[in-house]
């Protein structure tokens, strides 16, 4: 009786598990929820989440697992405070590297994806940003900032991402699903 009981408790797993959406895991819900933040509390993130986060981002796949990439994770408010306004008031930038000939943006780019959604299980808020790049290679008034990165040579600076405590909750935006298309 208790193997019949085993058998059949096994077999209503099973079909419960076969049955469940896709979207019903938590990976999945986490790419899902995920919104570019612009609006952040005036809080900085704790250093163990930044230091998760950017662990979570130099996980990513690389190219012949080389790991062509540099991350600099500005914590410095003081720092921060020349360029606040560029990155959208966020009390902390993660700025992401690469050589610069551009064979590894590729892998610098699933970085940072990996770095945003493992924010968005902390509950942080994260926007990608290429826009300030300009501003913070060539103002006068982003040197110290740019100094302070420690870029190695060779590298450029490719992207930042704004990272905290989110102050918006923004509405999910249509996505063109007649982009796929599907091979059988």
């Amino acid at each position: 009786m208790k193997r019949i009981s085993l058998c059949l408790m096994a077999m209503l797993c099973v079909l419960t598990l076969s049955a469940q959406s896709v979207y019903e895991n938590e990976v999945t819900n986490n790419i899902m929820a995920r919104r570019s933040v612009r609006k952040y509390l005036d809080k900085p993130v704790e250093h163990e989440k930044l230091e998760a986060v950017v662990k979570c981002g130099i996980n990513a796949p690389s190219a012949m697992n080389l790991q062509n990439w540099a991350v600099r994770i500005v914590e410095d408010q003081k720092l921060l405070a020349d360029v606040k306004k560029m990155c959208r008031n966020a009390p902390n930038l993660i700025c992401v590297c690469a050589p610069s000939d551009g064979r590894f943006d590729l892998d610098a780019g699933l970085m940072g994806e990996n770095m945003m959604l493992a924010a968005q299980s902390f509950g942080l808020g994260t926007c990608i940003q290429t826009g300030p790049i300009r501003f913070l290679t060539t103002d006068e008034k982003a040197k110290t900032f740019m100094n302070s990165l420690d870029i190695p040579e060779g590298y450029k600076l490719l992207y930042v991402i704004s990272i905290g405590y989110p102050d918006e909750q923004p509405e999910t935006k249509p996505r063109d699903t007649s982009k796929v298309k599907y091979i059988k």
